[in-house]
């Protein structure tokens, strides 16, 4: 299963849904106000840097990411670029709120010829609650035992975010694991977290290890898990890993995905960098209320900050992790710095570093054009989480 690619149809219709809920949820005098306080950047900054960053440039001193992406693209990530620093956390999680997702999602599926989810080879989803656990189980046969159960946690700096905005991409992920992962039932969960400030650590953290006792009573085994998330999802899957390590050494999953993790709660040389749309200073003011009154660099709360080489080689999955990430994102440094630091302990490690931004393996699912670029992060995903459940 893959939708068509996003069209301004689709682009207009994902602003009606969004109008109606700010509506709904009485932000639209304060959306309208952040959409004023855009018109400076959206009248003269934008196509100022886009005449002089794609047109008078000469392609070779361009930056790589210009070079290889189309202007609506580079409009996407800039406009992405001012709203994560400059939006109010409150208004900008509404974009990513069920009540935007899940209609959005369902008319580009209908507009994809998938008029009903878990028919013509298009994976289901069910709303999942016990007690304070709520989450997304996805799959083609929820009645049957799955061969492979993926646990995702998602990103948004801990202040935005929700699984069902990142429906489209796991129902992607849920149908290449099928086809192309050698699966025969291969099934998703997605958990949904509580949000700063509604909640601040320890809270997500005792969310995730409660999410992954669900994920193992469903597996059976956790020889059928892997675990993934994106960002501030990654770093949760990490302070996971660390916790299984240091108390249930047993219960640790097969593999790990981890598309652009935040490693480290605070790092001076994660900087702003030419084409990224991460600010640092934003994500210093997020990662400081996801702290609370905990200590951001201690390791549970910073998995990045662990220096127990110990406790790492207990904690890193059975068949090891997967870094997903861009050369010209922020987190860079702190990538490459805890995947040194793994491969110098002996641990398994998969890098796949490209020319991209922050998360590009689910912003190119959507801004991307042409199939096999928008499905090529997944696939890949894929063949590493294959290799390492079915593969000796």
């Amino acid at each position: 299963m893959l939708l068509l690619s996003v069209s301004w149809l689709d682009v207009a219709v994902f602003l009606a849904f969004l109008t109606f809920h700010l509506v709904a949820s009485c932000f639209f005098l304060r959306a309208v106000y952040t959409a004023i306080r855009a018109l400076p950047f959206l009248l003269v900054q934008l196509p100022c840097q886009l005449v002089k960053q794609r047109w008078l440039t000469p392609a070779e001193l361009q930056l790589p990411f210009t070079r290889r992406t189309t202007v609506f693209q580079d409009v996407v990530i800039r406009c992405l670029r001012w709203g994560f620093k400059e939006m109010p956390s409150d208004v900008g999680r509404i974009f990513f709120c069920k009540g935007v997702a899940v209609p959005y999602l369902r008319f580009r599926m209908w507009r994809s010829g998938y008029p009903t989810p878990g028919r013509g080879g298009c994976p289901g989803w069910t709303e999942m609650e016990q007690g304070a656990l709520r989450g997304l189980w996805i799959s083609h046969d929820a009645a049957a035992r799955p061969d492979l159960v993926l646990y995702y946690i998602h990103g948004g700096g801990f202040t935005m975010g929700s699984s069902y905005f990142y429906l489209e991409f796991l129902l992607t992920w849920c149908s290449i694991l099928r086809s192309r992962g050698g699966f025969k039932n291969p099934a998703v969960f997605a958990l949904e977290y509580t949000l700063v400030p509604d909640a601040v650590y320890p809270v997500q953290l005792q969310q995730t290890l409660r999410g992954y006792r669900y994920v193992l009573s469903r597996a059976g085994d956790p020889g059928l898990v892997a675990v993934g998330g994106d960002s501030a999802g990654a770093m949760l899957v990490l302070s996971l890993l660390l916790h299984l390590g240091a108390h249930s050494r047993s219960e640790t999953p097969m593999f790990a995905a981890l598309i652009s993790p935040w490693t480290h709660l605070l790092l001076e040389e994660n900087r702003n960098t030419p084409s990224d749309f991460l600010d640092s200073g934003r994500l210093q003011e997020f990662g400081l209320r996801y702290a609370g009154c905990e200590d951001p660099y201690q390791p549970s709360v910073s998995p990045g900050e662990c220096r127990d080489a110990t406790l790492w080689r207990d904690s890193v999955p059975r068949r090891g992790l997967g870094f997903y990430y861009g050369s010209e994102e922020l987190f860079v440094p702190g990538i490459r710095e805890l995947r040194g630091r793994l491969e110098t302990l002996g641990a398994r490690v998969v890098a796949r570093e490209k020319e991209e931004v922050h998360c590009w393996p689910v912003a190119g699912m959507f801004l991307e054009m042409e199939e096999g670029r928008r499905r090529k992060g997944l696939v890949e995903m894929s063949a590493d989480i294959t290799e390492a459940l079915l593969c000796e």
